[in-house]
């Protein structure tokens, strides 16, 4: 199969199966893009499939599509592409097996801009919020998006008014990366007052992104549907403000859904949009925030906040998994311990000591010695 057939394929997909089309997904998972797009189009598909798609299939946009998509400035980005985020979306997979409802994949994405989508979703934020937000909430939006952007993090959002745009303007300023992802198409040219916004992401070394075939209209499902994107492509969604039912609060519980960081930024206590942000803590479904540092630390994986958070002293022992402190801390200082004796104390399976103690060993934790193991000196 050829690059353009394979592209063309799903293009066509795109068009007749309105997101999240979990029946789809799985018939192309089954038997390949071509032939997917070969059997809907005669109809000859699983019922699933046929329900999914019958409305549309006569769509047969492709050519169109892409005429439209090129004068926007835009590419399919496909999975069979270098640049696809196989692994962030991998938590939409592991999800679906799990029985989250919503955890589809994107057949395709369309990309308007020259940065590589899997390297901005590579290690990305996404900021979101209140439409209707305050300037307490638009600051502070502008204030976290300015500080990760200019620590290289991509800063993602959904290009809407109030939090989104403030979060897309916060990393513009510091000349970072932002992605903004859309519940229509990328040349809907909405919302309208943020055309402008768009455009200087596009510029800027950043990227627009839908699921969404050129000329798709926004409307409220499909923001929902969006939101789960939102959820997916980055390793942690930061609410700024939120009411007690908003987007903001969707796109949350999906990252949550999806095993994602989720955090909260607090507010005052009588901002109705704060409410959301407040319920996410209270419930523990969110980490409460204050600073960069701290989305930056409970993110955890960037590892750009370890010097720069005040008044916390860091020990060699803190990069230690759960498991690994424990054997470390079964092992004494002055006399050798066996490993089952480790195992005894740490409350660990002997098989599992035994992986573990000579990785302690490497890092410096743990002396091998004639009668069994001993905590390293400088590690004590």
């Amino acid at each position: 199969m050829s690059a353009d057939e394979l592209r063309q394929a799903r293009a066509y997909l795109l068009r007749v199966a309105e997101p999240p089309a979990a029946a789809v997904v799985g018939f192309v998972a089954e038997c390949g893009p071509i032939e997917a797009a070969a059997r809907v189009r005669r109809g000859d598909c699983p019922a699933e499939v046929l329900k999914a798609t019958e409305a549309r299939r006569g769509y047969d946009l492709v050519g169109q599509d892409f005429t439209r998509a090129a004068a926007a400035g835009a590419r399919l980005v496909v999975p069979e592409d270098d640049e696809w985020p196989g692994w962030p979306l991998l938590a939409l997979d592991q999800a679906a097996r799990r029985g989250v409802a919503e955890a589809v994949p994107p057949v395709a994405l369309w990309v308007a801009g020259e940065v590589a989508l899997g390297a901005a979703a590579d290690r990305a934020v996404a900021v979101v919020g209140a439409r209707a937000a305050t300037d307490y909430g638009e600051h502070h939006a502008a204030e976290f998006a300015y500080g990760l952007a200019g620590r290289g993090v991509p800063v993602f959002s959904g290009a809407a008014y109030g939090i989104d745009g403030a979060a897309h303007r916060g990393a513009l300023a510091a000349e970072g990366v932002t992605v903004a992802v859309l519940g229509c198409a990328v040349d809907a040219g909405y919302p309208a007052g943020h055309v402008g916004l768009l455009n200087r992401i596009v510029r800027s070394g950043g990227a627009v992104v839908s699921e969404y075939p050129p000329g798709t209209p926004p409307a409220r499902h499909r923001f929902l549907v969006r939101n789960r994107l939102i959820a997916a492509l980055t390793e942690g969604t930061l609410v700024v403000e939120a009411g007690r039912r908003s987007g903001a609060r969707n796109t949350a519980s999906t990252a949550g859904a999806l095993g994602k960081v989720v955090m909260a930024l607090p507010g005052p206590v009588s901002s109705g949009m704060s409410v959301g942000c407040h319920e996410l803590i209270r419930d523990a479904r969110a980490t409460l925030v204050s600073t960069v540092d701290e989305v930056l630390e409970t993110v955890g994986r960037f590892g750009l906040a370890e010097a720069t958070v005040p008044g916390r002293p860091k020990r060699r022992t803190d990069r230690l998994g759960p498991e690994a402190l424990r054997a470390f801390e079964a092992l004494a200082v002055r006399a050798d311990r066996s490993d089952a004796e480790i195992a005894a104390e740490s409350g660990l399976p002997l098989r599992r000591v035994r992986a573990l103690l000579p990785e302690l060993e490497i890092d410096g934790f743990a002396v091998r010695g004639e009668a069994g193991w001993r905590r390293r000196k400088e590690s004590a």
